[in-house]
């Protein structure tokens, strides 16, 4: 095998990689997250958008990840980057729960 070659495999993996990765979108309104309940692909990244008047977080319950406090129309993203179960809430709200399974 080549150098060349070599080089042309390794740019399709990093290019079919990145291909695979998806972005998914959980919206907060009506002061619950929209879905409550995700199912992704590792490497996949979630969007969390604030569409309520309140600041809302998402917070995983076990640590890991933390939006801090979105106003309305903020957002943030959250990358998962191996599997596991990932269950959250809003720390200003505790009763707005979700949960977030990577496979």
């Amino acid at each position: 095998m080549t150098l060349k070659t070599i080089l042309a495999a390794a740019a399709l993996l990093a290019t079919t990689s990145l291909a695979q990765a998806a972005d998914h979108t959980v919206t907060i309104t009506g002061f619950s997250f929209q879905p409550a309940n995700l199912t992704i692909a590792a490497g996949d990244t979630v969007t969390f958008v604030n569409k309520d008047g309140a600041p809302h977080t998402a917070t995983a319950k076990r640590g890991g990840f933390d939006t801090g406090n979105l106003s309305r129309g903020k957002a943030a993203k959250i990358t998962f980057a191996s599997a596991g179960s990932f269950a959250y809430f809003c720390k200003i709200h505790p009763s707005m729960t979700g949960s977030i399974k990577v496979n």
